[in-house]
């Protein structure tokens, strides 16, 4: 009697426990249902947009990286380098601008002095002029006369006098930049920069363009045009 009781204890436990157990699906692996298309897609752009970060936060370590990486002190270096450069353009900029500078101010004070006189050169072209129309008025007989009496002497006193303090004038007029010139002499051609056409007439035996009188004669102060000659040109065309 008591066996039986056991052994029916010991079926109830063993139900028991087979009920307790979970149940296994027996169907294989092939049989599962497939993934459909939406849920694939789901999952790409899932990971597609997980990725961005990731990728960013990798470039984001390696500049870290790559600045932790460097040293300050070569830093310090290439920055004292391109501001020595910087310094050293500046300086040579600054240094050639002064010296153009004092040649430009040194061309200015030699003008200034070359012609600072030529207010008082022009006034005094006038009394220059004046004193070569007086040896002009005396005629080349009497200073080439034989018999000399004595008035064609003291004529003749009086035109070397004047024919000394020209020269002299001149020659002082000279040392100070102011000299004059007279076209006609050499026969020059006509040059608009430094003659004044008054009259144009037609010579044989001349060229054309040709200065073969002179009116007044003209000046120069320093290489500079301070009074133009007034000349006849010959024009044969």
């Amino acid at each position: 009697m008591i066996q039986r009781t056991l052994l029916r204890q010991s079926r109830v436990l063993s139900s028991s426990v087979r009920s307790a157990a979970p149940r296994t699906s027996l169907a294989r692996p092939q049989f599962r249902p497939a993934p459909t298309a939406l849920g694939v897609s789901r999952q790409a752009a899932i990971r597609w947009y997980s990725s961005e970060p990731e990728a960013k936060k990798d470039e984001e370590v390696k500049k870290d990286e790559k600045s932790e990486g460097e040293d300050p002190a070569k830093k310090e270096l290439e920055a004292k380098n391109k501001e020595i450069l910087e310094l050293k353009d500046r300086y040579l900029r600054s240094v050639a601008e002064f010296r153009n500078l004092q040649e430009r101010t040194k061309r200015d004070m030699q003008s200034a002095k070359d012609f600072a006189i030529q207010k008082f050169a022009k006034d005094l072209v006038e009394s220059v002029d004046n004193l070569d129309r007086a040896l002009a008025m005396v005629p080349e007989e009497k200073l080439n006369a034989e018999q000399k009496n004595e008035h064609l002497k003291d004529l003749l006193a009086l035109y070397d006098g004047l024919k000394m303090t020209e020269s002299i004038l001149m020659n002082t007029l000279k040392k100070h930049g102011l000299e004059r010139f007279d076209p006609s002499v050499e026969a020059e051609k006509f040059n608009p920069n430094e003659h004044e056409a008054t009259f144009m007439t037609p010579m044989q035996g001349k060229e054309d363009n040709t200065v073969f009188l002179t009116q007044q004669k003209g000046f120069k102060l320093n290489g500079r045009i301070l009074r133009a000659a007034k000349v006849g040109v010959v024009k044969n065309s």
